[in-house]
């Protein structure tokens, strides 16, 4: 749970700026960096896994509420 609380911070270290310039899009974020801002949740899932498989990796919406997520959530394209 350790890198996804690094994943986690980094989105909140970058917030103002993705507020800035992405909102709406879903971000990726990877290694504490900003892998890309996606107009879909299965967009960039798909690229998260085809990129870095099951994770670590973060997927959340520049500008929505925080969400309350299960102990473990894994992206399942169809």
């Amino acid at each position: 749970m350790a890198l996804l609380d690094e994943e986690i911070a980094a989105f909140e270290e970058m917030r103002k700026k993705l507020e800035a310039e992405h909102l709406g899009k879903w971000a990726l974020i990877h290694d504490r960096a900003l892998v890309g801002a996606f107009d879909t949740f299965d967009a960039a899932g798909r690229e998260a896994t085809r990129r870095f498989g099951r994770g670590p990796y973060l997927i959340r919406q520049v500008g929505a509420s925080q969400p309350t997520l299960g102990a473990s959530v894994l992206f399942q394209p169809v």
